[in-house]
């Protein structure tokens, strides 16, 4: 049986520089940075005082209070994007059919916030267990695909992907597969992160792994950049309808783009580095063009890992050197965590939707924050750094990995209908 043929028909974005999709695309094309001083506690012990929090986000605007006390953040920021990208998407919910919608969602952590409040809260007592009966349905990772398909009423397939920070891209690649299959017509699919609380950013800073451009923070996410010194911790959603083609076509449905194919691998070298010559990197970018049947010059843009710390960067860039050869100097390359920061487990799903953007208005957000060139790092490539460009864009590709090994890649193709 051939493959049924997967589009993209909705989309919604609540990230740190724009708290809806159009004004997320806003803030990536002008180069706006969304890092800031932390808000949500006092980290002035921290080695890094700074992330990309949401701005002007009350949950109150979209839940009544009985709602937000079972709801952790990474929930909330879940079904506050899939509502826009429902809305966005035309979908009529009181005529499709529900058991062909399925629901399948990534989040690294899940609710990081409320696991560590609950366990302070138990400390400050008398020992006596007294928790919050919300407390395991607030963290546990596929509690935000739950509630999006209680809401709705999607009764198709139903599930969580967590791979780290290509949580959000694997949920994509599984519900690419669960339509092209025919398990499913409509999925949403996509991803979720809260990650900015006190546990977040002191584990990551025992790893060594965040800027502590403290002086600084607007320009401390510098993918590529000669003395980048980690990434920036992120938070939101973003969340993607993808839908079987003949389904979207019969409905009249705008669609943004084809989602042509997708690849997977591991590194299988280190529990948080990756692979120094980036192998897994080129694994899974060759076995995503294989499963599109595109050839690499038909490529025009990478939206890259590109997480601005030393040792990924260079990895993942000689990866694209040895995938693409000659044509990596004809790519854009771009990476726009250098903006938003990183988003961990909802990552791949706001980069693809950066993707999806570029390919249906024709520009290519900048990479920001670049200063001066590493000499490890080849500089004839095109980083887009700066600013926006406009150029024509056919085939969009979008990389995330994650800690453990994990790898994804997914390849978005412009159609005409």
């Amino acid at each position: 049986m051939k493959p049924r043929r997967v589009v993209v028909t909705g989309l919604g974005a609540l990230t740190p520089i724009g708290n809806t999709l159009n004004d997320y695309w806003k803030g990536l094309i002008n180069g706006k940075s969304g890092a800031a001083p932390i808000t949500y506690f006092d980290a002035s012990k921290f080695k890094t005082q700074f992330a990309c929090e949401l701005k002007n986000f009350n949950p109150l605007d979209f839940f009544d209070r009985k709602d937000i006390r079972k709801y952790d953040r990474f929930t909330q920021y879940a079904l506050v994007s899939t509502d826009e990208a429902i809305i966005d998407s035309g979908l009529d919910l009181k005529n499709i059919n529900t058991d062909q919608v399925g629901v399948i969602w990534g989040s690294g952590i899940g609710g990081l916030e409320t696991f560590q409040n609950e366990v302070i809260e138990f400390q400050k007592g008398d020992g006596t267990p007294r928790f919050n009966p919300f407390f395991i349905p607030k963290f546990i990772p596929d509690i935000a695909s739950g509630m999006i398909s209680i809401k709705y009423g999607f009764t198709g397939p139903n599930f969580a992907t967590v791979s780290a920070c290509a949580s959000a891209s694997n949920a994509i690649i599984d519900a690419l597969n669960y339509i092209r299959l025919g398990y499913a017509d409509v999925m949403v699919a996509g991803g979720s992160e809260a990650g900015v609380t006190i546990a977040g950013i002191g584990g990551f800073n025992s790893l060594h792994a965040l800027s502590k451009r403290n002086q600084d923070p607007t320009t401390a996410s510098r993918p590529f950049d000669k003395n980048r010194d980690g990434f920036v911790l992120g938070e939101g959603a973003g969340s993607l309808i993808l839908e079987e083609y003949d389904h979207a076509v019969s409905r009249k449905a705008k669609i943004y783009a084809e989602l042509s194919g997708a690849g997977l691998s591991a590194d299988a070298y280190h529990i948080t580095a990756p692979h120094p010559e980036g192998q897994g990197a080129v694994k899974v970018m060759k076995n995503c063009l294989k499963d599109s049947n595109i050839q690499i010059e038909d490529i025009d843009l990478i939206n890259v890992h590109g997480t601005s710390t030393p040792l990924g960067d260079i990895a993942e860039v000689k990866a694209v050197k040895e995938v693409f050869g000659n044509h990596a100097y004809n790519l854009n390359i771009n990476s726009t965590k250098s903006m938003t920061g990183h988003l961990l487990g909802a990552a791949g799903a706001i980069e693809a939707i950066a993707c999806l953007m570029s390919i249906k208005e024709g520009v290519i957000p900048p990479t920001i924050n670049h200063f001066e060139n590493d000499e490890n790092i080849d500089s004839k490539l095109n980083f887009t750094f700066g600013k926006s460009q406009k150029r024509e864009v056919n085939f969009a590709m979008s990389n995330t990995f994650g800690f453990g090994g994990h790898n994804a890649c997914l390849l978005f193709k412009k159609i005409n209908i």
